[in-house]
């Protein structure tokens, strides 16, 4: 199903309508245009169709349900959706209105009819499923209890999928309040699939693009429900406008035990459980969390140390389908340290710094602070889905982390480039090379001095840039839906990496450069390692906090602290030590240089110790940050979302079989 229609000026504002009716007429079901919106099956049962009688003004967040009132009447009623590119429009009464689903958790009974009627409408392949069923149990016999989550897109108030999606692939409608992903849009990148609280965008690795709930508009256009609850065999599953209660329940609640916080997006479900369970429920997949009833009756999560506390190394697991963005990440922050340092040494007046910015490897450190960036793009890029639509990345500056990072590194490498190219009419070797191929001076075509001039003022424009890229980098990883990210120390890290990977580099071109020329480089060393040392501290005190606030947590940030000191324990303390040890070389090799002027072929061993230190560290981190995480996602099953059997069915061959609905880990 395709639709045209947006709700330009992005969600911020969306909810419902008043009037209501029961079944539709004929004229209706076909659309105030005459054409088929959607084909009603004959003898339709009545509980197939919206039936809402009573419309209230707001929802519980305050939040207006009538859609066009909350836009203050900026967009039109009766606008098409242009389902599967037909223009008729249904005449649902409540069109309009904020619409929603409604679960009883005590009447589900887990038998997966709403996962595959919704599958079959949408002809998902096996390893998708924009509909879920999990379930969460506790007790012990003979007072076993286990409770069935079913679970889709939410249709959310506060749509973050939509606000973090670089393309612009998401809208949210005034139709029904529904938020509509465009598949063709999407060039893969998943952003989407991290933001959501509740995993309902689904990233197809297959097809390389995300797809998701569409709330079967096409069936609302009729007064039908969606197809997940006609299917509902218990009456689980109910629909329609938001906080109508359906007939017979007496429980509204915006969330249940497993459901992440509502208050991150507030979400369009409510809830109704009324059956008493123990006071600890547990997963029964591979996500070492629990939930336990607070003194309010409210189930939070905490950590359920799954597997004791012994430690392991797992190194081949620190391999993930993120491997691009450790390249990405690490590579871009090293290349804006190496030529900011490089660069703003020279203009604060530091003579070393001076002697190399004239040498003739200044411009080859720019231009490898250029490649390192541009393989640091193209990395990003070859972790999309659709690597061809890379240029969709900025689509959505208004809104989205993702496009401000790019466009920031994008200009930053822009800059570099015309800075790199406006530095050599002053490089020697360029134009001794240039007269050699041209045949002609170089200082005929522009300048020396002019061009310093534009050289100066490029660089001036790329630092600043880099920045906000940097900036906005650490952003896109402050998501409340991923506690483990949502800490502080993401800035330290990578602000820290900035400083002591531009160092390093900037140091390892620097030095030998001086050195070889004749020069002294004792200021440059003294620059360069300072830079690697205050990297360093900044990184250890980000990790000590972070480790600190992340071990007494209680949600899935805890979570992720455990399997980073059980799953990758040995790993991740290796990493600690070496990080610790470094920093006291670091400390003791830019002391020895201060007091004793300790800078011969011994220290420049040592530094170079330090540096390689420094790279395991910088990437065995880099890629723990992406696999320790673990989001605010639903509760799965055993065989059916559940990450455990997933890397099982992968190490014996399962997943080569379609129907098992585990896919190999590929691009």
């Amino acid at each position: 199903m395709t639709t045209n229609n947006e709700l330009h000026n992005q969600f911020e504002k969306i909810p419902g309508q008043d009037a209501a009716g029961a079944g539709p007429t004929g004229e209706e079901r076909s659309g105030s245009h005459g054409a088929m919106i959607w084909e009603i099956r004959t003898e339709e049962q009545p509980y197939a169709f919206l039936s809402d009688k009573e419309i209230k003004d707001t929802n519980r967040y305050g939040q207006k349900i009538d859609l066009i009132d909350l836009t203050e009447h900026k967009l039109p009623v009766g606008r098409s959706l242009y389902i599967n590119e037909n223009p008729a429009v249904g005449t649902n009464p409540n069109r309009n209105k904020q619409h929603g689903f409604f679960f009883t958790a005590d009447n589900c009974i887990g038998c997966h009819a709403c996962e595959a009627a919704c599958s079959e409408k949408n002809e998902n392949p096996a390893h998708l499923a924009f509909r879920s069923v999990g379930y969460v149990e506790g007790g012990s016999y003979p007072d076993y209890k286990r409770m069935n989550i079913s679970m889709a897109c939410n249709h959310c108030d506060n749509p973050v999928c939509l606000k973090g999606c670089p393309t612009r692939a998401y809208t949210k409608h005034v139709e029904y309040g529904a938020v509509l992903q465009d598949p063709e849009t999407c060039f893969g990148c998943g952003y989407c699939t991290w933001v959501c609280p509740y995993n309902a965008p689904q990233l197809d690795p297959i097809k390389g693009q995300v797809s998701k709930c569409n709330m079967c508009v096409d069936r609302l256009e009729v007064g039908l429900k969606p197809a997940c609850v006609s299917a509902c065999v218990g009456n689980a599953l109910d629909f329609g406008v938001i906080e109508n209660v359906p007939e017979n329940r007496e429980q509204a609640l915006t969330d249940i035990p497993g459901f992440p916080t509502p208050e991150i997006t507030h979400p369009n479900v409510r809830f109704q459980q009324i059956n008493e369970l123990p006071e600890e429920m547990k997963r029964t997949d591979s996500m070492p969390l629990k939930y336990h009833k607070d003194e309010n009756g409210r189930y939070r999560p905490a950590v359920d140390q799954k597997k004791g506390r012994e430690k392991h190394w797992n190194l081949g697991r620190l391999s993930s389908r993120e491997n691009p963005l450790v390249l990405f990440t690490l590579c871009s922050q090293a290349a804006i340290g190496a030529f900011g340092l490089s660069f703003l040494g020279a203009e604060l007046g530091l003579q070393e710094l001076v002697n190399f910015k004239q040498s003739a490897l200044y411009a080859p450190l720019a231009i490898l602070s250029f490649l390192l960036v541009g393989f640091g793009l193209f990395m990003s890029t070859m972790h999309l889905g659709k690597p061809h639509r890379f240029y969709r990345g900025f689509n959505n500056l208004r809104h989205s982390p993702v496009c401000r990072e790019g466009l920031g590194i994008a200009l930053f490498m822009g800059g570099l480039g015309m800075h790199i190219l406006f530095s050599l009419p002053n490089n020697s070797v360029f134009q001794a090379l240039y007269s050699w191929v041209i045949g002609a001076d170089i200082t005929a075509l522009i300048a020396p001095a002019t061009a310093g001039r534009w050289a100066t003022g490029f660089a001036y424009f790329a630092l600043p840039a880099s920045l906000v890229g940097l900036y906005y980098m650490n952003k896109c990883y402050r998501i409340e839906a991923r506690p483990f990210w949502n800490h502080w120390q993401v800035g330290t890290a990578f602000f820290g990496n900035m400083l002591s990977l531009g160092g390093l580099v900037a140091g390892a071109v620097m030095v030998p450069t001086l050195a070889f020329s004749g020069l002294g480089y004792a200021t440059a060393l003294a620059v360069c390692g300072g830079a690697m040392g205050a990297g360093l501290v900044i990184e250890g005190i980000g990790h000590i906090a972070h480790s600190r606030a992340m071990g007494q947590a209680h949600h899935e940030g805890g979570a992720s602290h455990y399997i980073q000191t059980t799953t990758f324990g040995k790993s991740f303390w290796a990493r600690n030590g070496l990080l610790a040890a470094n920093t006291v070389l670091v400390g003791a090799l830019l002391t020895a240089l201060l007091v004793w002027d300790a800078s011969g072929l011994t220290a420049l061993l040592g530094w170079a110790l330090a540096g390689l230190l420094l790279v395991v560290t910088s990437v065995v981190g880099r890629a723990l940050f992406y696999v320790l995480v673990v989001p605010t996602t639903m509760p799965g099953a055993f065989f059916w979302k559940n990450k455990g059997f997933e890397e099982h069915a992968r190490d014996i061959g399962l997943a080569h079989m379609p129907q098992v609905g585990v896919v190999p880990l590929s691009h």
